[in-house]
């Protein structure tokens, strides 16, 4: 007997029904899990302390509980970042009246961006400093996080423009500090399809 055109049969009536059940959308969580005690644990950005554009606190305290939008940038990049940055604002324009979405852009070039020289910067661009932070800290630092917990290449490079090679990505953050998506900060399509992923999280999170 051939068992080929019974198992197609299955298959096809598998698959047929399973396009009739209504889709469930759950993002991933992003990024390489660790063994703690023998239990396995997801992936987490790390604890920290900096300060904001206001030279004020800004800590895992400040945003726990919040969803929001992390990248990396510097107030004098001459490449990506005015790109990257004009994204974001259209991200704070879809989402500003969300009071627990947060958007947050670390410096990597802290020596030159100092809280008072990055809130100029914000209002120059119409940042929304309610919800939008630009944060200042030791630049090792903000470079470990980014490579190590964003997972976003950020490093000095005397060949790149401003002294900076760095990714322009736009990286999704849930409020207990688990990854769960990114898009291209420089590419307006891709944002677009982004706020997709962003919506998802949000009704996630309900």
């Amino acid at each position: 007997m051939n068992v080929k055109p019974i198992l197609f049969l299955l298959f096809s009536i598998i698959a047929l029904l399973s396009s009739c059940k209504p889709t469930i959308q759950h993002l991933p969580y992003l990024g390489s899990n660790k063994i703690v005690n023998g239990e396995e644990v997801r992936h987490q950005i790390r604890s920290f302390n900096y300060i904001d554009q206001d030279s004020l606190a800004f800590n895992a305290d400040v945003l726990n509980g919040n969803i929001y939008l992390a990248d990396f940038f510097f107030t004098s990049c001459p490449s990506i970042c005015p790109r990257v940055m004009r994204n974001m604002l259209r991200v704070q324009k879809k989402y500003k009246d969300i009071p627990n979405f947060k958007l947050v852009s670390f410096s990597l070039d802290p020596k030159r961006d100092t809280p008072a020289r990055m809130k100029k910067y914000a209002e120059n661009i119409g940042a929304d400093l309610s919800m939008w932070h630009f944060v200042h800290g030791p630049k090792d630092s903000i470079m470990a996080i980014a490579n190590e917990d964003y997972y976003v290449p950020a490093f000095e490079d005397p060949d790149a423009p401003g002294g900076f090679d760095h990714s322009g990505k736009l990286l999704l953050i849930d409020g207990n500090g688990h990854l769960r998506g990114f898009a291209e900060g420089t590419e307006d399509e891709d944002v677009t399809e982004f706020f997709n992923t962003i919506d998802a999280l949000l009704a996630e999170s309900k």
